[in-house]
């Protein structure tokens, strides 16, 4: 009799984690007025080193200029700290769990190297995707459709249908 090895690891139940999710929004957009993003920091820190490395270039240009302030750092923006809270609390959570470690999850089907260009690809191709539309699925999906706005609705179905469609042609790599 073969006893099934248990599984370490406890996760939280997803129902739990998105009521969760659900209300951390509507405590968001109480508190400041608008809901949650993460692309907000990322542009921030750009405009930041941007503008550390070629000043003159930051100020002339149309995208940069709009976000400096002479008296104030980019950096200066409760995106950026929300950001940060994220990633710190993630690395305390992975650590009193014991999941921290470099390691790279993939199929016997893929190597390293694809899984790691895929990751990297998809990130690059996230990140362009939230400048075009202005927003990341954060901002544009959940906390749009935490206000019943009809984009916020329609941008949850574009990004779950494209994912379901892509789904198809590169389930070759796990399954």
């Amino acid at each position: 009799m073969k006893i099934k090895k248990q599984n370490k690891h406890l996760y939280w139940n997803p129902y739990y984690g998105g009521f969760l999710l659900g209300i951390l929004i509507i405590f968001t957009f109480y508190i400041t007025g608008r809901g949650l993003g993460a692309s907000g920091a990322m542009k921030s820190s750009v405009v930041a080193i941007v503008n550390s490395a070629a000043p003159e270039h930051a100020e002339s240009s149309a995208y940069y200029s709009k976000f400096l302030d002479d008296t104030k750092s980019p950096m200066n923006n409760w995106l950026v700290f929300e950001t940060l809270g994220v990633l710190i609390g993630a690395l305390i959570s992975g650590g009193i769990s014991g999941r921290i470690g470099w390691r790279t999850q993939h199929s016997p089907k893929i190597t390293r190297r694809r899984r790691l260009i895929f990751a990297f690809s998809g990130g690059i191709l996230f990140g362009l995707g939230a400048q075009i539309a202005r927003g990341c699925t954060s901002g544009a999906a959940l906390s749009g459709m935490a206000v019943l706005s009809s984009g916020g609705f329609i941008t949850m179905l574009a990004i779950f249908g494209t994912a379901y469609l892509f789904a198809y042609f590169f389930r070759k790599n796990w399954i």
